[in-house]
């Protein structure tokens, strides 16, 4: 009996206005080429992510879709404060004495 494990991207999609690249992984429990056990992850790359170590088909798919616009557009939409406001406003650290 050979028992092997093996990891797979089950699934790639690009959604929203800023590309975001959500991956879907499955580890794969295989005994003698037959499947035992799967286990699915889930995780999401925004614009700004370092693909360097991502499987080569997910960075084919960030490069395809991940224009200089739309990379603009996102460190745009991250740097505006109405949208990622200071943990901590200078109003709020404030203390009442009321």
């Amino acid at each position: 009996m050979s028992i092997t494990k093996k990891t797979i991207v089950d699934k790639i999609e690009v959604v929203d206005i800023y590309k975001y690249v959500q991956i879907k992984t499955a580890l794969i429990i295989l005994e003698d080429g037959v499947e035992l056990s799967r286990k699915s992850n889930r995780y999401v790359l925004s614009p700004d992510a370092d693909i360097s170590g991502e499987d080569a088909e997910v960075q084919a798919v960030c490069n395809a879709v991940w224009t200089d616009e739309v990379k603009a557009a996102y460190e745009e939409f991250t740097s505006n404060d109405e949208f990622f406001p200071s943990a901590v406003s200078e109003e709020s650290s404030e203390v009442s004495e009321d």
